[in-house]
């Protein structure tokens, strides 16, 4: 219960910033050392909006080998 109640939190102090909050599991490409970053809540700063779903996406976790 606490979690769903900090989440919430941020989503609504979040949209009132200058950020935005994505939700839904994304991806990060994977590095030439093999790592790569998930997650399913991503803040993320709104002038880098288009960018942001170019480089982080739901199709890299397909190729990094995640299961969606």
């Amino acid at each position: 219960m606490k979690k769903i109640i900090i989440i919430l939190s941020t989503l609504l102090l979040t949209e009132c910033s200058n950020h935005m909050v994505k939700v839904g599991k994304r991806c990060t490409p994977l590095a030439d050392n093999g790592t790569y970053e998930k997650s399913f809540v991503w803040l993320v700063n709104k002038d880098n909006i288009r960018s942001f779903d170019k480089k982080i996406n739901k199709k890299n976790c397909e190729m990094n080998g995640e299961k969606i």
